[in-house]
């Protein structure tokens, strides 16, 4: 009988390689693949952190380029948009956004991605996405494509469309960042090969959305962020 494989969508940052490292702790790094998408981004450090990540769990690692599908969208993240990213918390820039995502919300990304990788899983004869979105990104209606109701719809969709053989693992949908962090401080995750900065400096800019998160899910667990540790 052919041993069950997952596949795991892999930005470099704090989520996915918590995913990774419970992916491998689950399957076996023989039978995890690793995903990364390339979408137009301003810089390619999250990529880069990809790469290493998946270098020391030494799973197979595939990339894709997504890029020419959000040539229209005027996202601050990407390339070719003249929008600065903001520097203040998520909280912050809601207040200003009546309701709408905030500025570096990809449009639809995350479906993209996890349609993507549910035709790649098909192919690669994996029975499961392990897909990183929390509660607190969803938080405020920030990125939509991370709230309870997406992932259950494309659960669905997937669940659905692939005649029952491929689901989404979505663990941290309910928790909050910190949670996530607890969870791959017990599993070990590398956190010093990861990166979460939307700037792409030599290094993280601190003062992101996503560093802010970033921040804060170490302060609550008690503990440094390796990243920065190795860097100071």
């Amino acid at each position: 009988m052919e041993e069950k494989k997952a596949l795991v969508l892999i930005s470099g940052g704090l989520d996915s390689t918590t995913c990774l490292a419970m992916a491998v702790a689950e399957y076996g790094a023989e039978n995890v693949i690793g995903l990364s998408i390339y979408y137009g981004q301003k810089h390619v450090k999250e990529v880069e952190a990809a790469k290493k990540v998946a270098a020391y769990y030494g799973i197979r690692h595939l990339q894709m380029d997504l890029t020419d599908i959000f040539s229209y969208s005027d996202c601050s993240l990407l390339s070719h948009s003249d929008r600065d990213i903001p520097l203040e918390s998520y909280a912050e820039q809601l207040k200003k956004t009546d309701g709408r995502p905030v500025s570096t919300y990809v449009p639809f990304r995350n479906g993209l991605f996890l349609s993507a990788a549910a035709s790649l899983a098909l192919s690669m004869n994996c029975s499961v996405i392990y897909y990183g979105a929390h509660a607190d990104d969803a938080a405020g209606n920030a990125y939509p494509d991370c709230s309870s109701a997406f992932v259950n719809a494309m659960n669905t969709a997937i669940y659905e469309g692939s005649g029952g053989q491929l689901k989404l693992n979505v663990p941290f949908v309910g928790c909050t960042k910190a949670q996530v962090v607890a969870k791959g401080l017990a599993l070990k995750a590398p956190y010093a090969l990861t990166w979460s900065c939307y700037e792409g400096g030599e290094k993280p800019c601190g003062v992101c959305g996503t560093c802010i998160d970033r921040a804060r899910a170490f302060e609550l667990n008690g503990v440094e962020d390796p990243a920065q540790k190795q860097m100071d």
